[in-house]
C-alpha cells in the first residue's frame, strides 16, 4: 500500500511562512513524498497496490469510458474506473453473500461510498435508487437489513434469529424451484424456540441461510423515508455497535459508530466471516476499502497541510 503524508519537520519549518506558499508546498509534498501515517487506523489493511491511484492523482481528472464525464479515479454514475485507472489494476473481491444497497434519491452521488462496493465487488453488489427497490417479502427468511434500532441484533446472533422464520411454499434449492412455482404471497411464521447453543454449534452450515444483506445509503437524517418503507418491514435487522467510523464526512451530532456505507459493508463481512462462518480472517475483504483508505489518507494529509488539524 502506498500512502502519502507530510514530513513533520517540513510543517514546523514552514509554520510561520505565508499561508498561500505553505499550502502550495504541502500540495507538492502530497504528490511526491511517500510515508506512513502513524495515526491511520486503516494502515494495517492488506491491500492491493495503490500505485494506480497515485498515478491517477498526479495526472488529475480523466474521462469516464462510458459517459465521458470528467471524474477523479472512478465514475460514480456509471460505476466504472476512469480512463487513467485501468480496470485490470483494480482489485476485485468475492463476497460470501449478495449485497443490495438502497440509495436515497437525494444522496449526492459524488459523496457516496456505496459505489466503492460496486466497483470492487461487481458480481455481488447491486445498487438501487429509492423508491425502485425489490420486493423482499418472499425472501425474508434469508435476508437481513443493516440498520441500528431497538430491535436490531448483533452479527453473532443472526443464525439464531433467522431460524425464527420459515418460508411456506418456497423450495429448499434452486433445482426444486425449477419444478414447483413459488406461492404469490409467502407467509412467515415463527418456529419453535431453539437452544441458542445448538444454533451456534451448527452456525457454519446454518449460516448459509443468510443469502443477502441490505444496506441503506443516505444521510442519517434521510433514512426514515426508506427504513419505514413497507417492503423492508419484518426483515431481521442487524446493528454494528463496536466499530468507529473513519469517514471524513461524518455527520455532526451522530455517534462515531454510525459508519459510512463501505465501512459498514466491510466490517459486517469481517464479523460475518468470523462469527458465522467460523473462519479466521486473513484480509479477504480488505480490498473493499481500496478507494476509501486511499482517499482517507489523501484528505487527512490535505487537512494537515491547510492547518485544519
Amino acid at each position: 500500500q502506498l500512502t502519502m503524508s507530510l514530513n513533520s519537520s517540513t510543517l514546523l519549518n514552514e509554520e510561520n511562512t505565508q499561508g498561500a506558499r505553505r499550502n502550495m508546498e504541502c500540495l507538492e509534498s502530497l504528490l511526491q513524498t511517500p510515508s506512513s501515517f502513524q495515526d491511520n487506523p486503516l494502515q494495517q489493511l492488506q491491500l492491493a497496490s495503490q500505485e494506480v491511484l497515485e498515478k491517477a492523482k498526479k495526472s488529475g481528472r480523466s474521462k469516464c469510458p462510458r459517459c465521458s464525464s470528467s471524474r477523479m479515479f472512478y465514475c460514480y454514475t456509471c460505476f466504472v474506473p476512469v480512463e487513467t485507472v485501468p480496470t485490470t489494476e483494480i482489485p476485485t473481491v468475492k463476497l460470501p453473500l449478495k449485497i443490495d444497497i438502497i440509495k436515497h434519491p437525494n444522496e449526492t452521488d459524488g459523496k457516496s461510498t456505496a459505489v466503492h462496493a460496486k466497483l470492487l465487488a461487481p458480481d455481488d453488489v447491486t445498487i438501487y435508487k429509492y423508491p425502485c427497490i425489490p420486493e423482499y417479502e418472499e425472501k425474508r427468511h434469508e435476508i437481513a437489513l443493516i440498520f441500528p434500532g431497538p430491535n436490531s441484533v448483533s452479527v453473532k446472533d443472526i443464525v439464531f434469529h433467522l431460524q425464527k422464520y420459515t418460508k411456506k411454499g418456497v423450495c429448499a434449492s434452486d433445482d426444486d424451484c425449477s419444478r414447483e412455482p413459488l406461492l404469490k404471497k409467502a407467509k412467515i411464521e415463527p418456529e419453535e424456540q431453539k437452544n441458542p447453543n445448538e444454533c451456534i454449534s451448527s452456525s457454519r452450515s446454518e449460516g448459509t441461510r443468510l443469502k443477502k444483506i441490505i444496506f441503506i445509503d443516505s444521510t442519517w437524517n434521510q433514512t426514515n423515508k426508506i427504513i419505514t418503507d413497507e417492503r423492508l418491514q419484518g426483515l431481521l435487522q442487524i446493528e454494528l455497535k463496536t466499530r468507529k467510523t473513519c469517514f471524513w464526512r461524518h455527520q455532526k451530532g451522530k455517534p462515531d459508530t454510525y459508519l459510512s456505507t463501505i465501512e459498514a459493508i466491510y466490517y459486517f463481512l469481517v464479523d460475518y466471516h468470523q462469527e458465522i462462518l467460523k473462519e479466521s480472517y486473513k484480509g479477504q475483504y480488505d480490498n473493499l476499502l481500496f478507494f476509501f483508505s486511499f482517499m482517507y489518507t489523501l484528505i487527512k494529509d490535505a487537512k494537515c497541510c491547510a492547518g485544519k488539524e
